[in-house]
């Protein structure tokens, strides 16, 4: 697969994705994974993240840090690198607003310290289960107790 077509089948892949756990790394050199509401934007390489500058993560990722993203949708798992970056864009912050994220902002889009979080995918792993949840099952119970190594689907690591 071309590159483009690679960032195409993971676009395919997290379409269905609302949530993710980011991960960072603490000052103390520790991961700190938190969930993360994903913002409606066309995965190009690139991820989207509407979040408080004034947090923690914040000063985890302040100098372009390596961030770990993952997420889980529809028996498929993907597992994606690359670098975070805070942004301050009025009018990207504009299109991906929306009145889910109002929630953890009390004055909205208005709200001091509220920025972009841009993860700039480097690589990724992910995880297709063929055949969805009724072949995952039958796999499953067809290895228990031998020998048989249960076929969940591929898993292929992409170079971004």
């Amino acid at each position: 697969m071309t590159q483009d077509e690679q960032t195409a089948h993971l676009a395919e892949l997290l379409k269905d994705a609302s949530i993710a756990m980011l991960t960072t790394v603490s000052p103390e050199d520790k991961l700190i994974s938190r969930p993360m509401a994903i913002q409606e934007t066309e995965f190009d390489g690139d991820l989207w993240f509407i979040f408080s500058e004034d947090s923690p993560k914040a000063e985890q990722i302040r100098d372009e840090s390596e961030v770990n993203v993952s997420f889980e949708s529809k028996h498929t798992w993907v597992s994606l690198s690359g670098r975070g970056r805070i942004v301050h864009d009025r009018a990207k912050l504009e299109d991906n607003w929306s009145t889910a994220v109002d929630a953890w902002f009390p004055d909205g889009i208005d709200t001091p310290g509220v920025a972009l979080l841009k993860v700039e995918a480097e690589s990724a792993q992910y995880w297709e289960a063929a055949g969805g949840p009724v072949k995952m099952a039958v796999e499953l119970l067809k290895a228990r107790g031998s020998d048989h190594q249960p076929d969940i689907g591929r898993s292929k690591k992409v170079e971004l």
